[in-house]
């Protein structure tokens, strides 16, 4: 039986596909290639090019390949792109994921794995948030994302459909092997940012908000190698195979890290310096977020392998060299700050 993976040519989603054929899966890609691309599949994965909302292709994919599962990674990621077009972001992940749904279930597939964020929490009241903290988000993007938490579980429960929610903190790293990473033009993750001026491409590194009642006044993420992420959705597929309950996961590592202390980490592991300017708090930015991990630690066969700042910026680091040099030739040092 084969496990469909929407977005599977993403940056999640094709370390998500690496890992699956690793361990002898069948997979098969849905992807409209928008954010990922083709060359960062396995050899022999087969690949529709096309949007995870077309039920009709959906359907047919899944009846081609006698699909029995499906992870969800397509959407958009980007919150202060869905400040400013919150129907883009309803449209491709609320939307999306409604259509979704209902080719799974006009199809029997009955076992879904679902893609979340953090950002459905908003600020919460008490760090770490654990699952059944409230939902409150402060952003398009995190709504969107809820919203679609919430049609799932309503389907579980007027189709059987058994699922898992994976809620991501701050995911960030690259392929140990450097086959693999985020390659988004434009992106806005942090490490990626860094990493980019590490190796020249960037001026400098913003960080919006030096004001806020943290230790060094930046924000607090709890990052998440991109890897490990990747076998917590192993784990997730196992355990509902084993004939697990649905269940809500929180993906982190539980421990919280400052925008700053990042930046550091990149200057460290890279051995280079760069400009980083203080800009004003962004909307919908939240303080401090990090996961209390204890349920999937229980819950779940799963084990982190590269719970480490330094290792996931040095990940991240070997990555965006590779990637230069591959686009560029070889890349310039930055310029000290």
């Amino acid at each position: 039986m084969t496990v469909l993976v929407t977005g599977g040519a993403g940056y999640i989603g094709s370390h998500m596909v690496h890992a699956l054929v690793e361990a002898g899966e069948s997979v098969v890609v849905i992807d409209n290639l928008s954010t990922g691309f083709s060359a960062f599949l396995p050899e022999g994965v087969p690949l529709f090019i096309g949007d995870a909302a077309d039920e009709n292709l959906v359907e047919g994919v899944i009846a081609a390949h006698k699909v029995e599962s499906i992870i969800h990674f397509a959407g958009s990621v980007v919150v202060p792109e869905s400040m400013r077009d919150p129907l883009l972001y309803y449209r491709n992940n609320t939307m999306t994921t409604r259509s979704l749904l209902n080719a799974a279930v006009k199809s029997g597939v009955n076992r879904f794995i679902f893609s979340s964020t953090a950002a459905v929490y908003g600020t919460p009241d008490q760090v770490p948030v654990a699952e059944d903290a409230p939902t409150r988000p402060l952003s398009p993007y995190g709504s969107s994302k809820l919203m679609a938490e919430i049609m799932l579980h309503d389907v579980a429960a007027a189709h059987g459909m058994n699922h898992v929610v994976l809620r991501y903190f701050n995911v960030a790293g690259a392929d140990p092997q450097a086959r693999i990473g985020l390659a988004t033009l434009g992106a806005t993750h942090l490490l990626k940012i860094a990493v980019e001026a590490a190796t020249g491409q960037r001026a400098k590194v913003d960080v919006f908000g030096t004001d806020y009642p943290t230790p060094d006044g930046s924000c607090i993420r709890d990052f998440i190698h991109v890897s490990d992420l990747a076998q917590a959705h192993r784990a997730a597929l196992a355990y509902l195979r084993g004939g697990g309950a649905p269940a809500t996961f929180n993906c982190g590592y539980g421990r919280g890290y400052s925008v700053l202390e990042t930046i550091e980490a990149v200057r460290r592991v890279s051995g280079r310096n760069f400009v980083v300017q203080y800009a004003p708090r962004r909307p919908g930015d939240i303080m401090t977020m990090v996961a209390d991990t204890s349920r999937i630690r229980s819950a779940l066969d799963w084990t982190p392998q590269y719970d480490d700042l330094d290792t996931i910026a040095a990940h991240a680091l070997a990555w965006e060299e590779k990637l230069f040099r591959e686009r560029h030739g070889e890349p310039e040092h930055a310029v000290s700050a």
